[in-house]
């Protein structure tokens, strides 16, 4: 059975189609330009901060992040950018007494932006804050410890089958693929795929699954 949830940030339940116009503007690229090496560098294989490297050779994500703030352009999302089956979907598996977290790689900011959403869920985990990345399995573990379940009782929900899927799967979860925003259409990993407990095009089924698959 499955006892607890855990949810991948962006491109999971935020929306960073914005977030990621507002960097094609501080470097001066026109957004579809920006977008489109986005994705050529994820069809690669490569980490997306290349992209940035590819307009600003030396480009140093941190201190672009801190400089942004400083003239008050912050990176940041709030209730607009929240995919509109995120709050249904963290309630509806709330409401069968399972544990419902969310934790991604995102920097210490974040934590204060997803508390200020007021979701529906008992933990989040910021990588910054923890000091600890996906794909690291030490990043699961702390997942299934703070849920006090075995791992093969955790469900992790992700839109990437390198970070999120592969790794999950790895330490002996279970796991959730979700096919939107550039790397959940883009990744191409059908043996990943096959061990998935769902392939999802959206959240909005994800309780009924669940729910289902416990009943079973």
């Amino acid at each position: 059975m499955i006892q607890a949830v855990v949810f991948d940030v962006g491109e999971c339940l935020v929306n960073e189609t914005r977030e990621y116009g507002t960097w094609a503007d501080w470097l001066g690229v026109p957004r579809h330009t920006f977008s489109a090496m986005f994705g050529a560098v994820i069809a690669r294989g490569l980490d997306y901060r290349e992209t940035f490297q590819v307009f600003a050779p030396g480009f140093d994500l941190t201190q672009q992040r801190e400089e942004r703030a400083e003239v008050g352009q912050p990176e940041t999302f709030g209730e607009d950018d929240l995919y509109p089956d995120a709050r249904a979907c963290l309630s509806g598996l709330r409401d069968q007494g399972l544990y419902v977290g969310i934790a991604g790689n995102q920097p210490v900011e974040a934590a204060e932006q997803i508390a200020a959403l007021g979701l529906d869920a008992d933990v989040v985990g910021i990588s910054d804050v923890w000091g600890i990345q996906k794909p690291a399995q030490e990043f699961f573990e702390r997942c299934a410890q703070i849920a006090d379940v075995l791992p093969d009782r955790v469900l992790y929900v992700g839109d990437r089958a390198d970070n999120d899927v592969r790794p999950a799967i790895a330490y002996g979860m279970q796991a959730a693929f979700l096919r939107r925003g550039p790397w959940g259409h883009i990744q191409q990993d059908d043996e990943v795929l096959r061990d998935c407990l769902f392939v999802l095009d959206d959240l909005s089924a994800l309780p009924k699954l669940v729910a289902d698959h416990n009943a079973a």
